[in-house]
């Protein structure tokens, strides 16, 4: 065993096709950990030996959930769809009641229930009863989490083969015919087409603009510019926590249609303005001290996203403001969230990337924004907020 963990007296030759500059200290040593951990000898002495026993177990259990990940996600499904949740809010109940409530035979039940146990969606109680979870008592009421795990069904088709999603070689996936914005001819958006995909942002927005609002004063403008802001929900949460700010939006013309309907309905006519228009191809309401960009850049390659922020530099007047929320590529702690979910998301979609803070940064002074700084939000996962400025005159 001593012979394992010394490492090799001499670096092997580059393989083919690969750099032969030298590896620095790092690359040495992880190449060395490296072939350590994948030695089978290793591994089972690992397995047995106590003071790496717990290190070895945690790590064969998060591999394991890399591979199940689809069953956790298909359990999650089957709650939702069955209203598990909304049912055990009523309170704990038995395996026969809510075989019955759910629809279910007793052993599909049990078969339901015992997974969401496993993954702190469900709790067993005393009695034989079943309750909430941790996990399952934050969704009771979600429509938000609801439409984003319902939607995921279209994502999961276009990732039954990820090779040939990554090699560019899939078919039309339903990511890209979901969400036609972004797309090559957004113009040709119908009012059907826009209703489907704005319900589900709609639905979620309120999330993100909690976000926004914890971590931006927005008092300090007087007009705000919503760009790419769907039904208007963004807005409607603006309006409720900044009620002299006046505001306006900007969308595809049957999306904007939509959200002229939806702010007049909530009493916003008067002080709220929604634009229709492509952002590709025409200029943005001028007016605006602040500009939002809620979940809008990362919809987009390197070339669009420039191209929308030069839209929003010249809408702004000399030292303007520019806020851009979205979540981020390399986020503390959610770094699987930005680099494996979205970026595999985003392709699927077709045109989008995930970018980190330092990239967005990039973007926004190649279009001409100075004074970038990120702000700390109270749930980084969900959305971070860049705030940049138009230069002084």
């Amino acid at each position: 065993m001593v012979a394992l963990l010394k490492p090799a007296d001499q670096a092997a030759p580059p393989p083919a096709g690969r750099s032969a500059e030298p590896l620095s200290l790092r690359d040495r040593w992880c190449a060395w950990r490296d072939r350590l951990l994948a030695d089978r000898r290793f591994q089972r002495w690992a397995a047995r030996f106590p003071l790496t026993r717990p290190i070895a177990r945690r790590r064969a259990a998060g591999l394991f959930d890399l591979v199940a990940g689809f069953v956790y996600s298909q359990v999650l499904l089957a709650c939702v769809r069955l209203r598990l949740f909304e049912v055990l809010a009523e309170g704990p109940q038995t395996l026969a009641e809510l075989a019955s409530r759910l629809q279910l035979p007793e052993d599909g039940a049990h078969r339901l229930l015992a997974a969401a146990v496993s993954l702190d969606l469900v709790q067993r109680r005393s009695g034989g009863r079943y309750g909430l979870g941790p996990l399952g008592a934050p969704l009771v009421g979600d429509t938000a989490i609801a439409a984003m795990v319902e939607h995921h069904a279209a994502l999961y088709a276009d990732l039954r083969d990820p090779v040939a999603l990554l090699r560019g070689n899939s078919e039309a996936t339903a990511l890209s015919r979901y969400w036609p914005y972004a797309g090559d001819q957004p113009g040709a958006l119908t009012n059907e087409r826009a209703a489907e995909y704005s319900a589900l942002m709609s639905a979620s927005q309120p999330l993100v603009a909690e976000q926004v609002l914890a971590a931006y004063p927005l008092a300090r403008h007087r007009c705000l510019l919503d760009v790419g802001g769907g039904e208007g929900t963004f807005l409607k949460a603006v309006a409720a926590h900044t009620p002299d700010l006046r505001l306006m939006m900007f969308d595809l013309p049957p999306v904007a249609e939509r959200a002229r309907a939806q702010l007049a309905e909530a009493g916003l006519a008067p002080r709220a303005t929604a634009f229709g228009g492509s952002f590709f191809d025409d200029p943005l309401p001028t007016g605006a001290d602040i500009v939002t960009l809620v979940r809008v850049l990362f919809d987009h390659s390197d070339a669009r996203a420039l191209a929308i922020l030069q839209a929003a530099r010249r809408a702004l007047p000399p030292g303007g403001t520019l806020l851009v929320a979205e979540p981020m590529a390399g986020t503390p702690g959610a770094e699987a969230m930005g680099d494996a979910y979205f970026g595999f998301y985003l392709l699927a979609m077709g045109k989008g990337r995930s970018r980190s803070a330092a990239d967005l940064t990039q973007l926004l002074r190649s279009a001409g924004f100075v004074q970038a700084r990120l702000l700390p939000t109270p749930m980084p996962l969900q959305t971070q907020v860049l705030v940049a400025h138009a230069p002084p005159a």
